[in-house]
């Protein structure tokens, strides 16, 4: 995956009410973030692939880390 791939497909970016964010600031933000850690992990997984790791296992440990992250600031709860 090049870098103008992982730059290619941005979400788009919501509140918890589920309207998307508008201030451009955040969204650049945002997307600055994602970009950089797409690019971390793309990495890691090649790193991972050249020492012998099985790229499975290897997703499925990202997939815990993301299912760990805790917020801080309290649950959003979203509107029905």
């Amino acid at each position: 995956m090049s870098k103008s791939d992982l730059t290619k497909e941005m979400p788009v970016w919501h509140n918890p009410e589920g309207a998307p964010l508008s201030c451009v600031e955040k969204i650049k933000v945002l997307n600055e973030n994602f970009v950089e850690l797409r690019e971390m992990m793309q990495d890691a997984l090649e790193d991972a692939l050249l020492m012998g790791c099985d790229e499975e296992q290897f997703r499925a440990a990202m997939r815990d880390v993301v299912a760990e992250l805790e917020n801080p600031y309290g649950t959003a709860e979203k509107k029905s």
